[in-house]
């Protein structure tokens, strides 16, 4: 009886002993085969994505006869260098991008000094009706601009703003936005309190908590909103197409519309001055990606 209980035992245990690292590798396997899916499908949309950049960088080198070829032609042959002259000189570029730069150059300001203050207002500090007011703002963001685009536009209008870069700037020193404020004030709560009972008992004011305290420990978040907010502006269209009428106060964005003639457009030079335009969202992104990723994943940790 015990010899075959012995048996028996031993025969169970080589048999877990072999099946272990079968089981083992056929799960290493299924993880490298998921983790390869993964990176494939992540390859496929990323080029996706990417593919109208590529095209419109192909056709700012392509003569206008290669243009609308089909089967399309993607590498151009020859390789037409001088579309990209010939559109900085179509139109006054240099003129343009000083508008640009001014216009969101202020409004990045504008936004991080007062969605700052907002979202510190809403994250550290206690009033009446705190909560409510952070609901109103959120509602907010489910409003339509294009709602609001009347109202604006007559209150700019008596304040003899039209046709003034003004409108595009000083609105953003009165709140940066909903979403500014909401993405803000999440990051602000994730910061212990301990710091501000410290600083508060050292003599700092709540001005002096937010200029030595949370600004400095804010600075992925506020590396987002003014990523976010220098895409937002250096691309925007339909506002300065709204409030500016003379050429000399024109966008870049609306100064690639000067390609578009009436009965022809000049696809080549229109491409080529659409990647100038478009190449220092893509460097401020690459030089700054680290601190809005940071940005991005802080906000949700605390909620």
């Amino acid at each position: 009886m015990k010899l075959d209980t012995i048996v028996k035992n031993t025969g169970l245990e080589a048999s877990r002993r072999f099946a272990a690292p079968s089981l083992w590798a056929s799960k290493r396997w299924q993880g490298r085969l998921s983790l390869t899916l993964t990176y494939a499908l992540l390859l496929f949309f990323g080029a996706l994505v990417t593919l109208p950049f590529l095209w419109m960088l192909s056709t700012s080198l392509k003569q206008m006869d290669d243009i609308f070829l089909f089967p399309p032609k993607w590498i151009p042959d020859p390789i037409v260098w001088s579309n990209y002259p010939r559109a900085l000189s179509k139109v006054p570029f240099l003129l343009f991008f000083k508008n640009t730069f001014i216009i969101t150059f202020f409004a990045i300001i504008g936004t991080l000094v007062s969605a700052s203050l907002v979202a510190y207002s809403f994250a550290r500090l206690r009033w009446p009706g705190r909560d409510v007011c952070f609901f109103i703002v959120l509602t907010t963001l489910m409003l339509p601009h294009q709602v609001t685009l009347i109202p604006q536009f007559i209150i700019f209008r008596e304040l003899n703003w039209i046709d003034t870069l003004l409108p595009l700037i000083v609105p953003w020193f009165f709140g940066g936005g909903a979403f500014n404020i909401f993405l803000l004030r999440q990051f602000f709560i994730t910061i212990p309190e301990e710091l501000d009972d410290a600083a508060r008992i050292d003599g700092c004011s709540y001005l002096g908590i937010y200029a030595r305290i949370i600004i400095p420990m804010s600075r992925p978040v506020l590396a987002a909103v003014a990523i976010f907010a220098f895409q937002n502006h250096w691309n925007e269209f339909l506002l300065p197409l709204i409030y500016i009428h003379s050429r000399s106060r024109y966008t870049l964005a609306l100064g690639l519309r000067l390609f578009q003639e009436q009965y022809w457009v000049d696809w080549s030079g229109l491409m080529a001055a659409s990647t100038v335009v478009m190449l220092p969202v893509l460097l401020v992104f690459y030089f700054a990606q680290r601190y809005f990723i940071q940005g991005i994943v802080f906000t949700g940790v605390k909620g």
